[in-house]
């Protein structure tokens, strides 16, 4: 069989590190694959070698994270071999699995995978005798909590009623029986059961699990440090008595416990796999020297890691540049000339990226871009004008502005619901036309029982929830205060942070939002909301839609991971932001924050900016800043300060 690997010298395409992960043949691995070092090579080329040695490819297992991986994988391999190996998504081998065998728990083999809005509508018939105030926000903690629960694999029968005693939570345990009873009922499952229920099998049906374990006798898992609970006990599973486990993943890019990774099972997995053997691939091939030892100086400060050190042959480079500012404006026209600086020099737009830790931090910059037609994209988001909680709020502004404006009004009349369904508002709008009048002055009229040829009818809980809306939207156009006050006025006297709050998941990132548009209102100067109102139409209306051509990247350090580019800008180096306020009480999450900063660095093929300022408008008001501890983490001789003065571009 003619392979990439008898083609080529291999001392020529592969280090010795990644030859000896590639040559291993029986027992359990662990490659530690650091940032840049070739790890998805690695994984192909292992499988080739596989092929090589004479394994039949259905004997083969790869397991990866998404769709596009297992695809690029699946590609390489087939390349280079012409063989056909099953590299599939946990959940996708999981499906594949019960459509084979999930008779033995009571399904037929014809059920139906519920995505998530078929979960939710299953779920809320299930919630009927669950008492709430705020249906929705009960149906999404539900919901959220039945996923942690499977994950973590625990099913009804496993929680502990003791742990479900506040408020609506009582009614968990029972809630949950009834959901998984029904989804039976109905011959379906949820997408988390697609990991639960193979598990649930393999325990329950051992016979099954040999049949699974005597196909497919060498197994290779991609990113095993993000795996959670379930996939870790899948996995271990499969592995069996065959122990022909390669797992390659690096702890100190394990970013996503908040999706449920659990990093303890790649810091056990000398434990959990007695006799495995470690190989580190320290060389990397994307960074320079200089972005590496800095990297590596930072990192060290974690517990939680396997030892080893990113070295690179691609020479020093320049050190990592950190610049302290005065404000956030300042920080984004740092960047700015930064950007256009290196642009001359022949850097293109699309090989930049702007990192911050929580999406609000995307607005200044998405001002200054746009001011200066810079090109960008926000990349795994939505431009900051864009975003649902912003429009809403500037919904709320519009109807302060003026009556007549009908989108407006249908926005934000049910924030929260009132009950006024779409009947109703197409009701209204034809009678205040009717009327000739804007449709919030016959809204008022209609709710004061004023002299109107067209009345549409409400019920009293419509009539009452109306009044509410249209007594706030008075409440706001009395407002005497500032341009910045009338924003935070709007946000408390609607009860949008409330309404948010339906969404726990979301809550926190929606909150920081519409917090920061009011920090654009303060730094914005005017008093005039016509004016300003119009600005932000216009800047809404110069969004870039699509991810082609030259364009500035503009991204969390979350959405960061497996990319790479010639020049790395992480911004907001302050306490509170990175490390986010919400880690800094929790070692284990302080040392997550630790890790995002590291893969931030290591995303960088030349040139890496740190910027601070000391301070910035943050929850609408005016905050000094701390620097980020990480800081005093980075080595001098690595780190060079930018004090160079220069002046202010914006009038």
């Amino acid at each position: 069989m003619e392979t990439l690997l008898t083609k080529m010298s291999e001392k020529e395409t592969l280090n010795p590190e990644q030859i000896q992960a590639i040559d291993h043949m029986e027992g359990p691995l662990l490659v530690i694959a650091g940032a840049g070092s070739g790890k998805t090579r690695v994984v192909t080329q292992r499988i080739v070698r596989l092929l090589e040695k004479g394994i039949h490819p259905h004997q083969i297992l790869g397991l990866t994270f998404t769709n596009k991986a297992a695809e690029e994988m699946g590609e390489r391999v087939r390349n280079a071999t012409s063989s056909r190996v099953l590299i599939s998504t946990f959940h996708s081998l999981g499906a594949r699995i019960l459509r084979e065998s999930i008779q033995a728990l009571g399904y037929n083999r014809g059920f139906a995978i519920y995505d998530e809005e078929d979960s939710e509508k299953l779920l809320k018939g299930c919630m009927e005798n669950v008492p709430s105030v705020e249906k929705r926000k009960s149906l999404k903690t539900f919901r959220q909590t039945i996923s942690r629960c499977k994950n973590a694999m625990q099913a009804p029968l496993d929680l502990d009623p003791n742990e479900f005693t506040v408020g609506e939570m009582k009614y968990f345990p029972d809630v949950y029986a009834m959901y998984q009873a029904r989804l039976k009922e109905c011959n379906a499952v949820d997408f988390d059961d697609l990991l639960f229920l193979p598990v649930k099998l393999f325990t329950e049906h051992p016979q099954i699990l040999d049949v699974y374990q005597s196909r497919w006798k060498y197994l290779l898992i991609d990113e095993y440090q993000d795996t959670n609970h379930a996939q870790y006990e899948f996995v271990k599973r499969l592995a069996g008595n065959n122990r022909n486990l390669f797992a390659v993943g690096d702890p100190d890019q394990s970013i996503y416990s908040w999706r449920g990774a659990t990093i303890r099972n790649i810091l056990d997995f000398e434990k959990d796999f007695p006799g495995a053997k470690i190989i580190r691939l320290e060389q990397n091939y994307r960074s320079r020297s200089n972005i590496l030892e800095a990297a590596n100086a930072l990192i060290q400060h974690n517990d939680s890691r396997y030892e080893k050190n990113l070295w690179s042959d691609r020479g020093e480079g320049e050190p990592i540049q950190f610049r302290e500012v005065k404000s956030e404006r300042d920080e984004a026209e740092f960047v700015l000339k930064r950007i256009m600086s290196h642009q001359n020099e022949g850097v293109p737009l699309n090989e930049i990226v702007v990192f911050y830790r929580t999406n609000f931090q995307s607005r200044v910059f998405e001002d200054y871009f746009l001011h200066y037609k810079i090109p960008y994209i926000i990349f795994g988001g939505i431009s900051f004008y864009q975003r649902r909680e912003v429009k809403d709020i500037l919904g709320f502004l519009r109807m302060v502005q003026t009556g007549s404006d009908f989108v407006a009004f249908t926005r934000t009349v049910n924030l929260p619901k009132r009950g006024i369904g779409p009947a109703t508002l197409d009701k209204m709008q034809k009678a205040a036309v009717s009327e000739n009048i804007p449709i919030f002055d016959y809204c008022d009229a209609l709710v004061n029982d004023q002299n109107l040829e067209n009345k549409v009818r409400l019920n009293k809980k419509q009539k009452a929830a109306l009044a509410d809306y249209v007594r706030i939207i008075h409440q706001l156009r009395s407002s005497q205060n500032s341009l910045r006050d009338l924003v935070v006025d709007t946000i408390e006297w609607t009860g949008y942070l409330s309404f948010l709050k339906s969404d726990p998941e979301s809550y926190q990132d929606r909150r920081d939002n519409v917090q920061e548009l009011a920090s654009k209102a303060a730094e914005w100067g005017g008093e005039d909301l016509t004016e300003f109102l119009a600005e932000l139409t216009l800047k809404s209306s110069l969004d870039q839609g699509d991810d082609s051509g030259q364009k500035v990247r503009l991204m969390t350090l979350h959405n960061g991971k497996g990319l790479e580019f010639d020049l790395v800008f992480v911004v907001g180096l302050e306490e509170d932001l990175l490390p986010h306020i919400n880690s800094k009480e929790n070692p284990e999450e302080l040392e997550e924050e630790r890790r995002l900063l590291y893969v931030g660095v290591t995303r960088a093929k030349e040139q890496v900016y740190l910027t601070r300022a000391k301070y910035r408008y943050m929850w609408g008001m005016l905050r000094f800043m701390d620097p980020s501890r990480f800081l005093d983490e980075l080595p001098e001789g690595y780190l060079k300060k930018d004090e160079e003065e220069e002046p202010l571009w914006l009038e």
